[in-house]
C-alpha cells in the first residue's frame, strides 16, 4: 500500500544542491539550510555544532559529485528566456577542474546580470517583455 499525506516519503535530488548554515534563522540551534536545484528550500535541524557541518560537508560533496555542467538552454524560435538543464549525473570532471569551472561559470553570471541590468526593457513596451526581463533577472540573481 502507498503512503499518502504528510508521512509520504518524497525521494530528495541533491544534484546542484548547495547545503549551508541557515545563519538568518534562529529559533534553533544547528540549523543548516538545503537548497535544492529547483529552487525549493529546506531547513535541518542537528543535534550538535560538529554534526550539522559534517552534514552540510557531505551534501554539497554528493552534490559536487553529482552535478555535470549544466546543458544550455533549448533554442527556440521564441525570445523567450528558459532556464539551463540540470543533469543528475556523475560528475566526470576532477574536482580541481570543477572549481575552477564553478568559478568561471559565476563570472559568466555575474557579467551576464550586468549586461542584463544595462538593457532595461522598454517602460512602456509589452507586458510579456517585462515579464521576460524580471524571469531572466531573478534567475541570474539566484545563480
Amino acid at each position: 500500500q502507498e503512503e499518502e499525506g504528510p508521512e509520504a516519503e518524497e525521494p530528495l535530488g541533491v544534484h546542484h544542491a548547495l547545503a549551508e548554515r541557515a545563519s538568518k534563522y534562529t529559533k534553533r540551534p544547528n540549523v543548516f539550510r538545503l537548497q535544492t536545484a529547483d529552487w525549493r528550500v529546506f531547513l535541518f535541524q542537528a543535534p550538535t555544532s560538529e554534526e550539522m557541518f559534517s552534514w552540510i560537508s557531505r551534501i554539497n560533496l554528493v552534490a559536487a559529485l553529482f552535478s555535470s555542467p549544466p546543458f544550455p538552454a533549448a533554442v527556440g524560435s521564441q525570445r523567450r528566456f528558459v532556464r539551463p538543464i540540470l543533469p543528475a549525473a556523475p560528475s566526470r570532471v576532477p574536482p580541481e577542474e570543477q572549481h575552477r569551472s564553478h568559478e568561471e561559470w559565476m563570472e559568466r553570471v555575474a557579467q551576464e546580470l550586468f549586461e542584463h541590468q544595462r538593457n532595461l526593457p522598454e517602460k512602456r513596451g509589452r507586458a510579456r517583455d517585462l515579464d521576460e526581463y524580471r524571469l531572466k533577472k531573478e534567475y541570474l540573481l539566484y545563480e
